[in-house]
């Protein structure tokens, strides 16, 4: 079996980088700073499919996602969550909060809808992300 995106997360996100495990993806929604990491293991739905290494690893990659988002945007709160009831394929949503966002204290999912970046902005947010990932 050989791993590809899944291709909602393809269609909703943008690549930021890649790290030793995951591919860290921007969520095309600017009301949330929203990273998504995704471990290029094939066949990979829960945490528990991977090997105790891989684990570990991505552990610290949601961090350095955490680490990234809080110094570009000092959140008031990460949501940090590994849902799959709609995409199977293992991802890890990073998402920065704020008690003046429209969701707060709800979950993002179905608050409000998404609205996708404007060209500069993303360029922006991607440098940016890029930048915090190097």
């Amino acid at each position: 079996m050989t791993w590809a995106l899944h291709p909602q997360l393809a269609a909703d996100t943008h690549h930021v980088a890649s790290l030793a495990l995951s591919d860290v993806l921007l969520m095309d929604n600017r009301l949330h700073p929203w990273l998504i990491l995704v471990p290029r293991v094939a066949g990979a739905v829960e945490w528990l499919d991977l090997d105790g290494d891989d684990r570990h690893r991505l552990l610290d990659e949601v961090a350095a996602a955490g680490r990234a988002l809080r110094a570009l945007h000092a959140p008031d709160k990460l949501n940090v969550a590994a849902l799959g009831n709609v995409v199977t394929q293992l991802h890890v949503h990073v998402i920065a909060r704020f008690r003046s966002d429209a969701a707060w204290p709800r979950p993002v999912w179905g608050a409000v809808s998404a609205e996708p970046y404007p060209p500069d902005a993303l360029a922006s947010e991607l440098a940016a992300l890029r930048g915090a990932f190097t």
